[in-house]
């Protein structure tokens, strides 16, 4: 892995964030808070980003390429849209990662720091965390829904066999 720290005046990466449909409701101040938590990180084929059974703080924005992940070794999903979220649970609750996360190529991801949350005092935490934890109730409340439709066919195809 290759790591770069960002600047936050970058007027380019800014935009480029803006275009992530996840941060579109950010404001310009509020991105470039986002950016002093993150780090742009560089994965080549292969690496793993994220390991399951660790535990972290660090929240995934992919930003070019592929990201496969898996859980006990069987693959969950390869995310390929730029912005796609990924590590968002662990980063939440502290608790072990329950996935794993691997270059599926080589692939560029804006990793952000939520401990970095805690740092943040008055107004300034009230309004950029409303707009972070929004965020996160909206990607995850996506997943879920992803989660319950998978379960449903997966359930009519079970039942189908008994039948």
């Amino acid at each position: 892995m290759l790591e770069t720290t960002l600047n936050q005046n970058n007027k380019p990466l800014i935009d480029s964030l803006r275009s992530i449909p996840v941060l579109e409701a950010f404001e310009d101040q509020e991105l470039h808070r986002l950016l002093e938590m993150s780090k742009i990180r560089k994965y080549k084929v292969g690496e793993c980003i994220v390991e399951e059974g660790r535990t972290d703080t660090w929240l995934y924005f992919l930003m070019y390429g592929r990201v496969r992940i898996s859980k006990e070794g069987k693959e969950v999903v390869v995310l390929q849209r730029k912005g796609e979220v990924f590590g968002e649970m662990g980063a939440l609750d502290s608790v072990r990662r329950s996935a794993s996360a691997h270059a599926a190529t080589d692939c560029v991801c804006l990793a952000t720091d939520i401990f970095y949350l805690e740092k943040l005092t008055g107004s300034e935490k009230q309004a950029f965390g409303y707009v972070f934890y929004r965020l996160m109730t909206e990607i995850l409340s996506r997943r879920l829904r992803q989660t319950t439709e998978s379960l449903i066919k997966a359930k009519g195809r079970i039942n189908l066999k008994f039948w």
